[in-house]
């Protein structure tokens, strides 16, 4: 009976429902997806990275941004339906340790056929951990989000001290090799099998990010329940001080990262954490002086709540564009110069994300969740739940 209740729910959670949500919170979610992608178009480009200007421009401005705030987002996600169940009288964790389970799956499966350098997999390793410390006292909470900082920082700090004393050669100018050249000229199955192949290598970074995405995880989880992306006056307050202290700190210290070469690391997994928070400070400022429900709010809150839809569409595309089993743009910027490189990179960028917000705005207008969102609570309404 659970059972059938639960899939009615979820089928009654695809139409359109009116319920109380966090304007700011879609917004936030919508941004960090578009920047997501401001990062990940690059990687459509095998041995091609942004130089001269725009790489000075884009560097310490979204070198791990986004990923750092779509971990915070997790976490809030997490705090959101701890309160639900508890307001329901729901056990926890409940369904929500097999939530992360699945997007585990969905992790490995965008990865393999999709995009090498997926972050859900990493995000699902750090919920199934915070999801069991949402039963934990928050002395317990504190205590694991302080030692996962310090530990980070202290593995920041092996990592600068490291490429200080053992500085990488020049690796001069970049070459197109046989694997760079099978993302640009080979089939898709090839592509599939290289993937599959060097799975493991590009799991790594789960290892080096744990720490950090723990903490901002907790983070988030702290700042929900402090009130931060409500209308209240405590909320306003303390997006006042995350805009000052983001800006005001963090991005010295991101360019200062984009410029030395063994603050490399340190950049993307501490650095970057602050100015996430500036950049969720500087949303919620111009949040608060908009003016009604907007064109701009409006595509932004569309893809926010379509997020997981909008995430692997962005890769699906990037791949269309960019690859010679698509439309072939990466193997057509073979031999070309630095200027015409980054404009068609940005127009491609530009027309990537005018498709999500289309796509996104005229999906939200009938349902209330994403395409993938949707089937991964169908899966879940299976797993019966204790009350």
């Amino acid at each position: 009976m659970e059972t059938e209740s639960g899939a009615s729910q979820a089928r009654s959670e695809d139409r359109p429902v009116s319920r109380s949500r966090l304007p700011l919170l879609d917004v936030l979610r919508g941004v960090a997806i578009l920047g997501t992608l401001a990062v990940n178009v690059w990687l459509f480009l095998p041995g091609v990275a942004p130089e001269g200007a725009l790489r000075a421009v884009l560097d310490p401005l979204v070198n791990g941004k986004f990923y750092a705030m779509l971990a915070m987002l997790f976490g809030i996600g997490l705090a959101v339906q701890y309160r639900s169940a508890a307001a329901h009288g729901r056990r926890w964790p409940g369904r929500h340790g097999w939530r992360q389970v699945l997007l585990l799956v969905e992790g490995a499966l965008h990865t393999v056929l999709l995009f090498a350098w997926d972050v859900l997999m990493g995000y699902a390793v750090t919920a199934l951990v915070v999801v069991w410390l949402l039963g934990r006292s928050e002395r317990v909470r504190s205590v694991v989000m302080w030692t996962a900082l310090g530990v980070n920082l202290t593995l920041m700090s092996a990592f600068t001290l490291m490429f200080a004393l053992f500085p990488a050669d020049d690796p001069g100018p970049l070459s197109v090799g046989g694997e760079e050249l099978l993302f640009i000229e080979g089939t898709y199955p090839a592509q599939v099998a290289e993937r599959w192949s060097g799975f493991l290598g590009t799991r790594a970074e789960i290892l080096v990010a744990f720490p950090m995405t723990l903490f901002l995880f907790l983070l988030g989880v702290r700042l929900h329940r402090a009130g931060v992306f409500g209308d209240s006056a405590e909320g306003q307050r303390i997006r006042g001080r995350l805009l000052a202290w983001g800006l005001g700190l963090g991005l010295p210290l991101c360019v200062l990262g984009s410029v030395v070469p063994e603050l490399g690391t340190a950049h993307r997994y501490a650095f970057s954490g602050l100015l996430m928070l500036g950049y969720v400070g500087l949303a919620g400022w111009l949040m608060d002086r908009a003016r009604g429900n907007g064109p701009v709010v409006r595509s932004l809150t569309a893809v926010g709540r379509t997020a997981l839809s909008c995430y692997v569409l962005q890769n699906l595309l990037g791949s269309v564009v960019f690859y010679g089993w698509g439309l072939g743009l990466a193997g057509l910027l073979r031999g070309t110069g630095p200027f015409v490189i980054g404009a068609s990179v940005v127009a491609a960028y530009c027309a990537i994300s005018l498709v999500l917000v289309v796509a996104a705005g005229m999906w939200s207008r009938r349902f209330a969740r994403g395409p993938l969102e949707s089937l991964g609570a169908r899966v879940l309404a299976l797993v019966p739940e204790r009350r």
